[in-house]
């Protein structure tokens, strides 16, 4: 019996099987008699709009790397004094300098290959020794002289050599690492910045609790044939539209910001009751409240589009697999556990399981082209749009607690301050 009513049970599923098939085949037929006409009747215009886009596609990464090549760049170091009194907040002032949105007209932008500028903020330990740069394009050299002086009158900076152009990529030699790091949540959530750390109020020297400490402890612990490198791309976010190179229109983030916040409130306030005309009244929790406060600091502030990407680089025999991680924590105390938003691993160099790259050659391949990236500083433009990452936002705020230079509360051995102090020349010398 058991046998009999499984047969049965089979037989009537396969007649209903039969019946479902015969609908999908009719419903398929009705579908293409219906719809063939209509692609063939359009086609011409479809596919001129088809060939249209890739034409303007090709041609804006064409213009654009060419405009790229012919402007240049340069790579500025900082050299930081004994003592560094300012807070955070200066560099966010720097920041704000560098927001520049490069305005153009359509001329400048789909024949010339104008594009929005932007810049590389670089801590890198080479051999244990902390190196802060800038990266940019020669225009902008003056801009963030100008501007680091205003704020920071004792550095020095300097045009340098490359540090990445002796950097190849050979396994026989040379062990390395790479990989991106992406936010935790939606980008209108803010990291933990210097704010929440106290140090927008410039306390004393001695109270401060600067959260970049770990960063330069950990590349200046270092050893002879070791080399860390972390890399911050950053550009002006804005509004794209078809003037700015975009065939299809990008909203700003702003509006992303306001949804968010409409979706905690939402949260926050309980639903109606049955039989009650009146919507129920909002009782958010003290997090919640945070949460909403800290998203509209964000939104008052300049916001760049940013990419962090870091390398881990060392010599066969120094190549130590524990500092890693290291570099992966780099970011740990940016993070908060569940009410703002921080950083995780993203794509990295290296696969889970062997079987995933036979021979090495995925791997190969990936450290090859993410070194390459590295040293053009390529993230927003061809060759390397957007490689493996998409862009983030982070704002002026945010990015200064990433990135700034520290005061003597971090001493780090091999983090070398110039010595002497810069002043003016006495006004009654002789001339």
């Amino acid at each position: 019996m058991p046998s009999r009513g499984f047969i049965l049970f089979t037989q009537e599923h396969f007649e209903v099987s039969c019946m479902d098939m015969e609908v999908i085949n009719y419903f398929i037929t009705q579908t293409n008699n219906l719809l063939l006409p209509f692609v063939q009747a359009t086609a011409p215009l479809w596919s001129m709009l088809l060939f249209g886009y890739i034409g303007v596609t090709v041609w804006m990464t064409y213009i654009r790397t060419k405009k790229i090549q012919d402007t240049g760049s340069v790579l500025l170091e900082i050299k930081l004094p004994k003592e560094v009194l300012k807070s955070p907040r200066a560099m966010e002032l720097v920041l704000v300098a560098l927001y520049q949105k490069g305005n153009a007209n359509l001329i400048e932008t789909y024949w010339d290959g104008k594009f929005i500028p932007w810049y590389s903020l670089e801590l890198v330990s080479i051999g244990g020794e902390v190196h802060f740069f800038i990266w940019t394009q020669p225009k902008m050299r003056e801009i963030i002289e100008t501007q680091i002086y205003a704020q920071f009158p004792t550095v020095e900076i300097f045009e340098v050599d490359d540090y990445t152009k002796d950097v190849k990529h050979n396994n026989d030699s040379r062990g390395m690492w790479g990989t991106y790091f992406k936010l935790t949540k939606a980008d209108p959530f803010p990291i933990k910045t210097y704010v929440d750390y106290g140090l927008d109020t410039d306390p004393k020297e001695e109270f401060k609790i600067d959260p970049m400490a770990t960063v330069v402890e950990y590349l200046g612990s270092l050893k002879k044939g070791e080399q860390a490198w972390i890399q911050i791309l950053i550009q002006a976010h804005k509004k794209q539209e078809f003037k700015d190179g975009r065939l299809f229109t990008k909203d700003d983030w702003g509006k992303e910001g306001k949804m968010e916040i409409d979706k905690i409130r939402a949260e926050a306030t309980p639903p109606k009751v049955a039989g009650n005309d009146f919507p129920g009244f909002p009782n958010p929790t003290k997090g919640q409240v945070e949460q909403i406060a800290a998203i509209e600091r964000s939104l008052d502030k300049f916001a760049f589009e940013t990419g962090i990407r870091a390398f881990y680089i060392a010599e066969n025999d120094s190549f130590n697999e524990v500092n890693i991680p290291g570099l992966i924590g780099c970011f740990k105390q940016y993070s908060s556990n569940t009410m703002l938003n921080g950083f995780k691993l993203g794509w990295f160099t290296d696969f889970d399981y062997p079987w995933q790259d036979f021979r090495r050659m995925r791997r190969n391949r990936d450290e090859r082209m993410m070194l390459d990236a590295y040293k053009r500083r390529s993230f927003f433009y061809s060759p390397y749009k957007h490689f493996h990452s998409k862009p983030f936002i982070l704002t002026t705020e945010e990015l200064a607690t990433i990135f700034h230079f520290p005061g003597s509360t971090v001493a780090t051995p091999t983090f070398k301050r110039v010595l002497s102090k810069k002043v003016e020349a006495p006004s009654n010398l002789p001339t």
